[in-house]
Order: C-alpha cells, then structure tokens, then sequence
C-alpha cells in the first residue's frame, strides 16, 4: 500500500510539473522575463513557506536550528538547481512542450539518478549507498546503464527536432512554438537538465531538517516541506538576479503598469502557473516520504513530467505537419527514455 500510494503522489506531482507552463502559454503581450519572475515569486518565495506553515507549523524553529553547514550546502544546491529551473523556462520556450522537456527532463532524469550517490561519497552517511558501492554492485550498475539509455533516447529525441526543423517552414514552426529554435534550444535544455537535478541533491543535503520534522513529532508525509523553503531561496537568488537584469536591459519592467496588456489576467495565469509549479515538488515530497528518495523516486517523478508535457504538446499540435518519419523518431526516443526509466527503477529495486 505505501508504495501505491507512492507511484500516486509521484504522478501527481509529475502531472503538475508536466502542465505548470501551460497558464504561461496565456499570458498576453508581457515579455518572458515579466512573468517567469510573477510566477517565481508564487513558486519560492510565497507558497514554500505558506505549505510548510500548513503542514510543518514549526518551520521556521527547525530552519534556525540547523547547522550552518547543512543550510548552506542546501541553499548552495538551490542556487544551482535555479540557474537549471531558469533554463528550464528557456528551453520550453524555443523548443516546446513535447522536444524541451524530452530532452531537459531525459538529462535531469539521468543525472538526478545518480547525484544521491555522488553526496554520500563526500559526506558518508550510514545506510547510504555511496557512488563507489553503486558501481561495485548489480543494481547500481544496471542503473548505470539505464542512465546511457536516457542518453541515448535523448540524443534520438533530438534527431526528431532537427529533422522537424528541415522539414516545417518558418511560419508553421511558429504558428506553435513562437521562438523556435533548435541549436539555441537544446544547448540550454543540456544545461537544464544537468543542473535541475541538484534539486534532488537539495533534498539530500536537507534531509537533517526533514529528520528534525519528524523527530517533532509531525507528519512524515510533509517533512520535506521545510528543506523546500531554503532549497527554493537558491532558486528564487538566482532566477530573481537573472529576470531583474533582463528586465532592466529591456525596459520590460514597464508590463506590470502598460494597462495595454491584460494585466489583471497575465498576473492571474502567471500565479496559477508558479503555484502549480511548487505542486510538483509538495506531492513529490509525500511521494518519497513513502519510496525513500533514491533513483525510483526521482525517475518515476521525471517520467511522469515527460510523459505528461508530451501529452500537452501533442494538444498543441506541436509536431503536426511533419513526416511520418519524424513522429516515429520522437516517439521512439520517448520509448527509449522509458526504458531507461524501467531500467534505473530495476536497478534501484536489486
């Protein structure tokens, strides 16, 4: 039954994950960085705390109670995963639902796999499995293997958005994805996905808070919730640095008061998106308090994000218009990511 209730938190959270840019795709004549940064403060700044104040009332004690060092490793791994979450809004933005999150998530799955290892080698913890017992063994070696399988299904994922790119004109390119670009969009979805998997180190590093949770006596099912606060201060430094001179450079500061915009409903769809966003990482934390968060965990969450954002993109009709040849293509290289998928989660089982 826990894990049940496991793969249902997992794929909660996924679908969250998967459709939190949709409202973005509402918001009207405001310049990327105007709502990236609304919706961000939905996402770290106001509905981290607010959850954690719901489920965790004592946060706020059990943060200044924490070691320096482990705040610091867990803002630091924050910080990272923000320069990811923020490339992440860029890849989705010139490569689309369907192509920016195959490729972003397919790194962010693979790498997030084995980050968990890599910490307990630096910091050995008891009854962790360390990168050096990973490879000593069976099922760290099959996830291994699992991990070039992703490799390998994003590298096919990206020969469908180059022969998708040959084949569309110019206007229908658009007519979907309005700043399509293909070499643009997957060097960034490569950064993306790499460093969105320090959110998982994140998670690591504040698992003495989560601890800390539990030892007060509150619901296991939400002792992430306080690692999340600081995690999230990381992500908003960055992401708030980032908008802020973008928004300086292009004078897009001036969207939140041109009331030629829609700004009532652009803040509206800028907040459903943010809140939805953090969704994903609450129903991932009731998730793993179940599964543990080891490379299933983290999988099964990156799975059903791909799986989902797929979904949307073929309602936007993303990839219409294309040979047959080239749907095959990315539909082979999302089967190939879910082998991988199967693979890492056998792995972690053995």
């Amino acid at each position: 039954m826990q894990v049940i209730l496991g793969i249902l938190y997992h794929s909660i959270g996924g679908f969250a994950s998967g459709s939190f840019y949709m409202p973005y795709n509402k918001v009207r004549r405001w310049a990327w960085e105007s709502f990236w940064m609304f919706g961000g403060l939905f996402s770290w700044l106001i509905v981290p705390p607010l959850a954690a104040w719901l489920t965790v009332p004592g946060f706020a004690e059990i943060i200044a109670s924490t070691p320096g060092r482990v705040l610091g490793w867990t803002y630091f791994m924050g910080l990272m995963w923000g320069i990811g979450g923020l490339s992440y809004g860029l890849g989705v933005r010139y490569l689309g639902m369907s192509l920016g999150n195959s490729v972003v998530l397919g790194f962010c799955a693979a790498f997030g796999a084995i980050v968990p290892p890599v910490y307990y080698s630096i910091f050995p913890t008891d009854g962790k499995i360390s990168f050096i017992d990973m490879i000593s063994s069976t099922g760290g070696q099959v996830v291994l293997v699992g991990v070039l399988v992703c490799l390998v299904g994003i590298a096919i994922s990206g020969r469908a958005g180059m022969m998708k790119e040959r084949e569309l004109p110019e206007e229908q390119k658009r007519a979907t994805i309005a700043e399509f670009s293909l070499v643009k969009g997957l060097i960034i979805a490569v950064i993306s996905g790499i460093l969105s998997s320090f959110m998982n180190f994140g998670i690591e590093a504040g698992k003495p808070m989560a601890e800390a949770a539990v030892a007060a006596g509150y619901n296991p099912l939400f002792q992430n919730n306080v690692a999340y606060v600081v995690i999230l201060w990381g992500g908003l430094t960055t992401n708030f640095i980032w908008t802020t001179i973008l928004s300086l450079k292009n004078r897009s500061y001036r969207d939140f008061t041109n009331r030629s915009t829609p700004i009532a409903k652009n803040m509206m769809f800028s907040a459903l998106a943010g809140t939805t966003w953090f969704l994903q990482f609450f129903f991932y934390g009731m998730g793993e308090s179940k599964l543990g968060n080891g490379a299933s965990s983290w999988i099964l969450h990156m799975s059903t994000i791909i799986l989902t954002a797929n979904l949307w993109g073929l309602y936007r009709k993303e990839w219409s218009g294309v040979s047959r040849k080239t749907k095959w293509t990315i539909f082979i290289g999302i089967l190939v990511i879910f082998l991988a998928v199967a693979l890492v989660g056998i792995g972690n089982a053995l």
